[in-house]
């Protein structure tokens, strides 16, 4: 699991002079949930989606938190890549990232090419995903 930032630690949401911390610490919790050791460990996702967590997939389901949980725990594993990740600060303690997640179709091994974004809340002193979706890009 990543460390914890500075500002989790105190219990305080970044200020926006630390927006590179910022960044670098939502992208650190975006590798974690696209690690497959991660992924398929339901006790080290739990702590990064908000209770109200809801993903919109790239399949066009709409999955609930515990969807998703289990849906993560049994999914076959796959290398993913993150790409072109950028940190939007939307509002104090709300944070959107926007990436191009690179992996294998699981099927067939063509390339698989997915616009994601999440939308990050700073909730009693941890960043968690409260949003998430995955658009494929056309060609995929």
């Amino acid at each position: 699991m990543p460390d914890l930032s500075a500002n989790e630690k105190s219990g305080n949401p970044p200020a926006a002079s630390g927006h590179q911390a910022l960044a670098a610490h939502l992208f650190s919790l975006e590798l974690a949930l696209l690690d497959r050791a991660i992924r398929h460990d339901r006790a080290r996702v739990e702590p990064l989606l908000a209770d109200n967590f809801q993903e919109f997939g790239a399949s066009g389901k709409i999955w609930s938190r515990s969807q998703i949980l289990d849906l993560l725990e049994s999914e076959p594993a796959r290398p993913i890549a993150a790409q072109d990740f950028t940190c939007h600060s939307l509002a104090e303690g709300v944070a959107l990232t926007p990436y191009r997640a690179v992996s294998n179709h699981p099927q067939t091994h063509e390339p698989l090419s997915t616009l994601r974004s999440s939308l990050w809340i700073f909730i009693a002193g941890k960043w968690k995903m409260r949003f998430h979706q995955g658009t494929r890009q056309q060609g995929n």
